[in-house]
């Protein structure tokens, strides 16, 4: 048998704007994850990484 899940607690880790659109769109929704049980942040690191994949590609096309 299984305990009572433990209470996620936020990090407060502060995100420092980028100045960048993408980079800091990025940065707001991993900070929503902050407090939120790890099995949801599957989903949005693997976007936020494919958002920031495209913009770094899109730079070197520069």
């Amino acid at each position: 048998m299984t305990g009572p899940a433990e209470a996620v607690e936020p990090l407060g880790v502060e995100q420092t704007p980028t100045g960048h659109p993408v980079v800091d769109a990025g940065l707001v929704r991993l900070e929503a994850l902050d407090g939120v049980p790890a099995e949801a942040h599957v989903e949005v690191y693997e976007d936020v990484h494919q958002r920031l994949a495209d913009t770094l590609a899109a730079l070197d096309q520069e």
